[in-house]
């Protein structure tokens, strides 16, 4: 016969006024069953209770958790640990590193997954980081991503704990904090990995624990993020079922979660537009192509792409011109203009048609300014979209974590998020975390990549838990 587990492991069989199963109240008479004490009611009831229970014990050869048995010990191991969730929160706060350069942030979470007995796979797309943890079945794999990248922003919040990291971006000596929450999101999915490193042999599943760098964007000239994640094999490899991910926003109070079904973030694409004309004297255009004008044109033009020719019905889409340079003297008609932007789409298929829309509008009014366009579209970010199958089925967990009451159907954002490409590959869910203190109004909160941007951190046991309660349901439910 399999041994009973001890009252430490699983809190459920316990001494004096306490509870089996987390169902049956036992109190009163004393019985010993393989050496631990457990009191008991008196009565028919509870000695037909007791005998069921030693019935199962015996024919299965084992004691397997109750769901309640499971959800008890996530929510106390995440209540132990979120002293230390915030002490690495702010290590990661202190000490932020952009995009790419994340070295000590990785050397950390590799260290931390090791001491929890994670298989460790580091190097991945520059400082990536992937901790395996095997549960008791190989399948299914659940895999959830946080991002470990800051910004160059010199920070303005005053914390105790602020950074003062400084470096060189772009050729510029800029400060560098952790303006958009990454630190919570490493420290959070450490809190998750100890949590389920904890309960591992009750695991019907494994975990794959994805540190990402560079979601911010690889600097100028260099590969990263997700994509370059993807690409050097890591799906190919581990091959995981689903993927969560949660993003740290001031736009919800703390204990609250955002979640929605389908785009819930943009596609993100930059475009760059070099308008070549014939320079000539101001004071006599004719003899000369106008790239000033003909830009000027191609800006106006562009603008009934979204407003006139665009399904805004089906999804919104945004086309902004972000800079314009050319010329350097009042009388001299420049050779060319260049002008940046940026492109959103919440819809895939609308995405293509923007940038076939953006393309012809360009070289068209060019050509009949007598100029010529090179005209060209970086594709950045895919749309980020939560399958819908998968977020109908989480739902139920979200909501017993934090109640209706809490959870908010979130408006798609134009912001992009890398976490698309896994979601791409994979069902996926991305939500947003409340951060923003219960007693302050989001609307006048500080916003994302603000130098003032400010994360309460009573929030973190919250995404703790609610990852920790994803993973396990969902394997529950395979």
């Amino acid at each position: 016969m399999g041994s009973l587990p001890t009252p430490e492991r699983w809190g459920t069989i316990v001494t004096g006024s306490y509870q089996l199963i987390h169902r049956f109240p036992i109190v009163n008479s004393v019985i010993s069953m393989q050496g631990i004490p457990v009191q008991l009611a008196g009565g028919v009831f509870w000695r037909a209770a007791l005998g069921a229970l030693a019935a199962v014990i015996v024919s299965a050869g084992s004691f397997a958790p109750s769901a309640g048995a499971q959800e008890s010990a996530i929510d106390r191991l995440s209540a132990e640990g979120e002293a230390q969730v915030i002490a690495w929160r702010r290590d990661f706060h202190q000490n932020p590193e952009l995009s790419n350069r994340e070295f000590r942030t990785s050397e950390i979470v590799a260290e931390a997954l090791r001491e929890m007995g994670l298989e460790v796979e580091t190097g991945i797309a520059h400082t990536g980081v992937v901790g395996y943890l095997r549960g008791a079945q190989e399948r299914p794999l659940v895999a959830i991503r946080a991002d470990m990248d800051a910004l160059p922003v010199t920070e303005a919040t005053g914390l105790p704990f602020a950074s003062t990291v400084t470096t060189e971006y772009r050729g510029q000596e800029v400060g560098v904090m952790h303006a958009c929450g990454h630190d919570t999101h490493v420290a959070m999915q450490l809190g998750v990995a100890s949590n389920l490193v904890a309960l591992r042999d009750e695991l019907p599943g494994s975990v794959l624990f994805i540190f990402q760098p560079a979601e911010e964007g690889a600097p100028e000239g260099e590969e990263g993020g997700a994509e370059l994640m993807l690409k050097e094999g890591l799906f190919e490899r581990y091959q995981p079922d689903v993927v969560f991910g949660m993003h740290a926003f001031s736009n919800l109070n703390t204990g609250q979660i955002g979640y929605r079904a389908g785009a819930i973030m943009a596609s993100a694409d930059r475009f760059e537009l070099t308008v070549h004309g014939r320079q000539t004297h101001g004071a006599r255009p004719w003899d000369g192509v106008d790239p000033i004008v003909t830009a000027a044109q191609i800006i106006t033009g562009v603008q009934t792409i979204v407003s006139r020719q665009v399904d805004l019905t089906r999804a919104p889409a945004i086309v902004s011109f972000g800079a314009i340079n050319g010329g350097i003297r009042n009388n001299i008609i420049p050779d060319s203009v260049e002008l940046i932007g940026t492109i959103r789409n919440l819809d895939m298929a609308t995405r293509d048609s923007v940038h076939e829309r953006l393309r012809t509008t360009v070289t068209n009014i060019a050509e009949a300014a007598g100029a010529q366009a090179d005209f060209e579209i970086f594709a950045q970010y895919p749309v980020t979209a939560n399958d819908p199958e998968l977020t109908r089925r989480m739902l139920p967990t979200i909501e017993r974590v934090v109640g209706r009451e809490n959870m908010i159907e979130a408006v798609p954002r134009t912001v992009a998020e890398d976490f698309s490409f896994f979601a791409m590959e994979v069902p996926g869910l991305y939500l947003t975390l409340g951060v923003t203190p219960p007693d302050v109004d989001p609307a006048t909160a500080p916003a994302n990549h603000s130098p003032l941007f400010y994360v309460d951190e009573a929030a973190l046991v919250t995404g703790v838990r609610v990852l920790s309660h994803l993973v396990m349901d969902y394997m529950a439910g395979n």
